[in-house]
């Protein structure tokens, strides 16, 4: 049993071998691991997080103050002294997105996406069912992929969240060029 194992194992690994191409050569000259010049130096690594002041995010917002509470797959801010109570901005940037996408999955959410213009850009303004104190808005990036900033004030007397959203991807379009 154990050599008919090893037997399928064998023929299952050369077939994988002949059609998954492994044996192709290519041009070039064979680097080692971290070698050629690759930036293993992440010094630039989420900078995009400082596209926008923490001073812009504040004042954009109508809050007292911003301060970075997340740095990774999004830049996140706590809005503290907002108009009404503490509230949250949420920067994203997919390299390889695109509005359609977006779109699509704005659908799936069951959101609403209304088409919108920033910086002469056609944008997408989003909505959560039921939420009025929330509020996103994507553009396409300067250089490539989508760029979004999302609002979510505390329930209560605040100023439009899709206003605040889209001033920022407006400020994000600006600086990034």
């Amino acid at each position: 049993m154990k050599a008919r194992s090893i037997a399928v194992a064998t023929v299952a690994l050369a077939v994988g071998l002949s059609v998954g191409g492994c044996g192709k050569t290519v041009p070039g000259t064979a680097l080692p691991a971290g070698g050629g010049g690759v930036n293993t130096n992440f010094d630039k690594l989420l900078r995009e997080c400082d596209v926008v002041k923490q001073d812009q995010i504040a004042k954009t917002t109508s809050a007292q103050d911003a301060t970075s509470s997340f740095n990774g797959a999004v830049c996140m801010w706590v809005l503290d002294g907002a108009p009404s109570g503490d509230g949250m901005a949420t920067l994203n940037w997919y390299e390889m997105g695109s509005l359609t996408n977006e779109k699509a999955t704005n659908d799936k959410l069951g959101y609403s996406t209304t088409n919108i213009n920033v910086q002469g850009r056609r944008s997408l303004e989003i909505r959560r069912p039921n939420d009025p104190d929330s509020c996103g808005v994507e553009a396409p990036a300067a250089d490539t992929g989508v760029i979004g900033w999302w609002i979510n004030y505390h329930a209560g007397a605040h100023p439009d969240p899709c206003d605040a959203a889209s001033k920022l991807v407006g400020l994000t379009l600006d600086l990034a060029r």
